[in-house]
């Protein structure tokens, strides 16, 4: 069946975008630095006590209903909690992708210590995330067709370097309910990890169109 979803006027969206990217940026920030810092226990307590307030303040109030929120001039998707893209998710680097003419896109961003494996390095499943996420885009053109990974395969050709990379994803074609598409991850020193995944429309797109 079809997922439930509400729909954000521009500027409302815009409001929002502008109120909650600094509070993300915030969050990002606070995990970075706390992944790093070294102060004694008693500052560890001290910014406890400030975390917790900063908690109960967000807590007043909440929402509980899971839906899709769709941009009211574009139709899309707004990404509010995907942990690649979410404009509101602290987690995500995010990715802010850009599409081609040609159907393509890409996405060049940081990732630091949050998303580290191995010192220095890139976890691997962090790669096979961004990687499912930007090739789900071009296969969906841009989020605004409903198509759901089927199968990714992920081959690792060598370690990511932590810092700048770049995402990139293209469909090579499409059968049908299925789209077929490709993508690479690059560090400063060329392709790190490569992917390919097949995207399916679900039944009940298939039953509306």
């Amino acid at each position: 069946m079809s997922f439930p979803f509400d729909v954000i006027s521009g500027e409302e969206y815009d409001r929002q975008r502008a109120s909650y990217d600094p509070l993300t940026d915030a969050l990002r920030r606070l995990i970075d630095v706390g992944i790093h810092t070294a102060v004694d226990d008693g500052t560890v307590q001290e910014a406890l006590r400030h975390l917790e307030a900063a908690t109960e303040l967000l807590e007043r109030d909440q929402r509980t209903v899971t839906s899709t929120l769709r941009h009211a001039e574009t139709g899309k998707p707004v990404a509010w909690a995907n942990p690649a893209v979410g404009l509101r998710n602290a987690i995500a680097p995010p990715m802010v992708i850009q599409h081609e003419p040609d159907g393509s896109c890409w996405s060049e961003f940081t990732l630091g210590r949050a998303y580290e494996g191995p010192p220095g390095w890139v976890h691997g499943g962090i790669c096979a995330l961004l990687l499912d996420h930007i090739l789900g885009e071009v296969a969906s053109e841009g989020l605004s067709l409903p198509k759901f990974t089927g199968t990714i395969s992920v081959k690792y050709l060598r370690g990511t370097h932590l810092g700048p990379v770049r995402a990139e994803a293209f469909v090579e074609r499409s059968e049908g309910f299925k789209t077929y598409a490709r993508g690479y991850l690059k560090d400063a020193e060329g392709v790190t990890v490569e992917a390919e995944g097949v995207f399916i429309m679900p039944a009940w797109a298939r039953d509306a169109g």
